[in-house]
């Protein structure tokens, strides 16, 4: 996929997630208030969190976009890592936030919630396992760590409106048939989403950090890489091949040994075929050769 194509998907994905948050942030806000009810309130902060989680993404992807420079020879592709750890920190205080507001619930006396905002529930739970398959699956084509992120944003905003249905539909049936502790049911829903929300947050930022620290791939992911090598004239071994992870593209930094008694144009020669040979590979975006002088005593 071209770079330009790549970026529009990524950036349109983005915007979508920004618009559909907004619009059901609002509505949840709204309905939470007039419906009394503590864990749709709290669904709706988690989707308020969402428009800057997904902004944080957009900005991530503008400037993954920007081509290397001398500042940045490798390129700016951990960008989108960045906006995913980002998006975690956000998540786990919006968690963090919606479980105090959940506890302070149970110091005091609540009216239970009307029916009305059962219907912002549900219009939630489908509009967000909608817009989670959609990014999650634009994330895996374009190899987007950002779009990934914010596609699990969506779907922790699924479970917290599951947890709020629950908690809403039993203070509600519960304060029908006079069972008033039951009232209660509405901010343990709350409590429980912002414990779904803090895991979340955790394993968005755990994978992210995990990417940005320089993972390489394991070995059975470069052998392809390996093979192309090899089949070069003129390789006569490989000392080593590290494939960094940065953002959406690899790295290569490989150490070839050639024939020690040719001239150094020719092992420039098999070094620039090595390198063309590797960046026909899937995501590579730059190659680093070094050459060494081959013995059979290595």
């Amino acid at each position: 996929m071209e770079k330009d194509e790549r970026f529009k998907q990524a950036q349109f994905g983005a915007v979508v997630g920004i618009v559909g948050n907004i619009v059901l942030a609002a509505v949840k806000a709204i309905i939470g208030y007039i419906g009394n009810s503590k864990a749709l309130l709290a669904d709706a902060v988690h989707s308020a969190s969402d428009v800057v989680g997904s902004l944080a993404v957009l900005f991530g992807i503008r400037a993954a976009k920007q081509p290397p420079d001398e500042d940045h020879p490798y390129g700016h592709g951990k960008a989108e890592s960045i906006s995913a750890i980002i998006v975690a920190v956000l998540l786990a205080i919006v968690g963090i936030e919606i479980s105090l507001s959940s506890i302070k619930a149970f110091t005091h006396e609540i009216e239970p919630p009307k029916w009305i905002t059962l219907i912002a529930v549900i219009l939630s739970i489908v509009v967000k396992e909608a817009m989670f398959r959609y990014k999650y699956k634009l994330g895996k084509r374009i190899k987007s760590d950002a779009i990934i992120a914010n596609a699990y944003e969506h779907r922790s905003d699924v479970f917290s409106s599951l947890a709020a249905l629950v908690g809403i539909g039993a203070a509600i049936i519960g304060d029908k048939l006079g069972m008033e502790w039951f009232v209660y049911a509405d901010p343990i829903a709350g409590l429980f989403v912002s414990l779904l929300v803090i895991k979340m947050a955790w394993d968005i930022g755990n994978e992210a950090i995990h990417t940005t620290l320089d993972h390489v791939l394991h070995e059975e992911d470069i052998a392809p890489m390996r093979e192309a090598v090899m089949m070069v004239d003129g390789v006569k071994k490989i000392g080593s091949l590290y494939a960094r992870e940065h953002g959406h593209y690899v790295i290569v930094d490989i150490k070839v040994s050639v024939d020690p008694y040719i001239t150094v144009e020719e092992g420039h020669r098999i070094g620039k075929h090595v390198k063309e040979v590797l960046m026909q590979q899937e995501n590579v975006e730059n190659v680093f050769v070094h050459i060494n002088p081959y013995s059979p005593d290595e």
